[in-house]
């Protein structure tokens, strides 16, 4: 297959780095800077914790092997496509969507592996909902630079089923040694992520933990859990069902809510922990970058605007996205919260 890969990040470095070195041709559209770099030295990819891969050395994927182009107009000269993988972050798909209006028609279809669940909307309201199939990547990929990536957790991608090209991409990505799995409701593959990613993530950054510290404190670990029950409150007030996602039990973290505390914290400090493959998690790291962006909107943001919409209290996640959206717009200073609890367990 031909694929087209929004940016060289780490999804995408992975994602199409797996590919290429499967035999697809691949044309990666990234920043001019980073074309250079790439077009210079290839891609390296660290993959040897995949047992299957059966090497003790990264892969080095050499600049004859893929296309890398600073535009969309230059990307598309060598299509048709068969697909794009697009794994933006939230805050920056609607931007993107501008820059691809003047391209509809030679677009291909385009899995949304990005975290959240208004990402495909956004898309479809550009190309068209015919444009859109669903993903997500539930593997724990690691940056070491540009074009430059190690797998620091092997778990898989979801793909939803429903688009024509659903079962040729399941089958693509998981002979690319990705673990590609089908999934027959999209909605609820996407909402099952999102509850991975909600954990310890904006308590984190607020008050300047690690997932560590937040699950050691009683009541910042309450907080997490009180979180996670909205969620799923909201969930099945729109019909959709926590599935299991690659690598990931999401139904167990479903399950340990209805635990007592002292119980489910033992699963769920390892489920924070082991997610990130041993970093921040991504709101810290967001925040603390200076970046002004952040994706808590398209998260936890979301949870609350759906329980808006179907009148189900979010009290919890509506203080955790006002406060991180105060602190990423320099509206209060970092300082207000970090290391203060109390502070934050008083607006709730």
């Amino acid at each position: 297959m031909k694929f087209l890969v929004f940016g060289a990040g780490a999804i995408g470095t992975y994602i199409g780095g797996s590919l290429a070195l499967a035999g697809h041709q691949v044309v990666f559209v990234e920043q001019p800077k980073m074309v250079e770099e790439l077009r210079g030295k290839g891609l390296r990819l660290d993959l040897t914790i995949d047992e299957r891969r059966q090497t003790k050395e990264a892969f080095l994927v050499p600049p004859r092997a893929f296309m890398i182009e600073p535009s969309l107009e230059e990307a598309l000269r060598f299509g048709p496509f068969d697909a794009a993988i697009f794994a933006l972050k939230s805050f920056d798909t609607a931007p993107a969507m501008e820059g691809l209006k003047p391209f509809v028609d030679k677009l291909p279809p385009i899995l949304c592996l990005s975290n959240g669940v208004d990402n495909e909307p956004i898309i479809a309201r550009t190309l068209g909902a015919d444009k859109v199939i669903h993903g997500t990547v539930t593997t724990a990929i690691g940056r070491r630079g540009a074009g430059d990536i190690v797998l620091e957790k092997l778990r898989g991608v979801g793909v939803a089923a429903g688009h024509p090209l659903s079962e040729k991409l399941v089958s693509a990505l998981d002979k690319a040694y990705l673990k590609c799995r089908l999934y027959p409701d999209a909605l609820s593959m996407k909402w099952s992520k999102m509850l991975t990613n909600l954990i310890a993530n904006p308590t984190s950054a607020i008050l300047n933990l690690t997932a560590a510290q937040v699950f050691a404190d009683k009541r910042l670990y309450r907080l997490e859990i009180d979180m996670l029950k909205e969620c799923l409150a909201v969930m099945r007030s729109m019909g959709l069902e926590v599935v299991d996602l690659p690598g990931t039990p999401v139904g167990l973290l479903a399950f340990a809510t209805k635990l007592p505390l002292w119980l489910s914290k033992l699963f769920l400090s390892k489920a924070a922990g082991s997610g990130r493959g041993g970093k921040m998690p991504s709101f810290h790291i967001d925040l603390y970058s200076g970046r002004g962006k952040s994706e808590i909107e398209y998260l936890h943001g979301a949870v609350v605007r759906e329980g808006k919409a179907r009148n189900i209290p979010t009290p919890v996640n509506q203080v955790l996205t006002e406060t991180l959206l105060a602190l990423t717009n320099k509206e209060i200073p970092l300082e207000d919260f970090a290391g203060k609890p109390e502070k934050l367990l008083e607006k709730i």
